[in-house]
């Protein structure tokens, strides 16, 4: 059952109601989760600490287990607010992956969409990278099954193309990074790292690593491990360019359409979504 952690202050406001703690444990009982922790009950908070509420998510509602999810569906259970219709943006010409047979080898599907307009504050983006994180260690197995590379649009140009090339082939600068590297030595260099060696046995015996590539041959992402500090996203960033890979179908169009249905509330024209086209 996965936990997540919301700001109590934010949820409440959103809500429109100052639920006290059992009031607001009724209202989750109610809808079908669990209030575990209310942070503001444990003692004192520290200066400028905000209270936290953690609340336990069944395992089959992946839509509840960000803010944006778990706000829009008491809303809707609350009568604030109507449930959300979302709709495909259609354009003459659509962004396209195009896919090598390569990838067969190794990680053979991926699927794409747009977020256009998107308006990020600090609390909105690490709600992004959060979902993220909890995807992959959950529906994702992992990142075995699917992995999600997200991108700044504007940094990056199309065609996309999804390869997959001997490691030595590809060469860029890992986010957060300042090292040009190959993809034997983005192998050797996150055998350090707590987090990114979990995944390096989904690729490191393979012959071809998973790559994604934009028209410029500027790397993307290295999935499933990690993506380019060229396209990484900041709060600046307007137009978000998405790209799911995997070796499950179902699993990645689910993922993908959780992404874009939790986020794309915060698109200039909201629950709008553009397509991109896999070839």
């Amino acid at each position: 059952m996965p936990t997540i952690n919301v700001d109590k202050a934010d949820l409440f406001e959103y809500l429109g109601n100052q639920f006290d703690t059992a009031q607001f444990r009724e209202l989750c009982f109610e809808f079908g989760i669990e209030l575990e922790e209310d942070s503001s009950e444990e003692g004192e908070l520290a200066a400028g600490e905000r209270a936290q509420l953690k609340i336990d998510i069944p395992a089959n509602r992946y839509d509840l287990i960000c803010f944006e999810g778990l706000s829009r569906a008491l809303g809707v259970f609350l009568g604030r607010e109507e449930t959300p219709t979302y709709r495909i943006v259609p354009v003459d010409k659509p962004q396209r992956i195009v896919v090598t047979k390569e990838c067969a080898q190794v990680r053979p599907y991926v699927v794409g969409a747009i977020l256009r307009g998107v308006t990020l504050t600090p609390a909105r983006y690490q709600s992004f990278i959060d979902l993220q994180d909890k995807l992959h260690h959950n529906l994702c197995s992992k990142r075995t099954l699917v992995s999600i590379g997200t991108h700044d649009l504007d940094t990056v140009s199309g065609p996309f193309t999804y390869e997959a090339q001997a490691p030595e082939d590809i060469r860029f600068v890992p986010l957060n990074q300042t090292e040009l590297m190959d993809g034997r030595r983005v192998i050797e260099f996150y055998e350090a790292d707590q987090q990114i060696k979990r995944f390096l046995h989904i690729i490191k015996d393979s012959p071809v690593f998973p790559v994604v590539y934009d028209a410029s041959r500027t790397v993307l992402s290295l999935p499933p491990l990690i993506n380019s500090e060229h396209s990484k996203i900041t709060l600046d960033t307007k137009n978000i360019f998405i790209e799911v890979t995997a070796t499950d179908v179902t699993k990645m169009h689910m993922v993908l359409n959780i992404v874009v249905t939790m986020f794309s509330q915060h698109c200039a024209e909201p629950f709008t979504v553009e397509p991109v086209e896999v070839v």
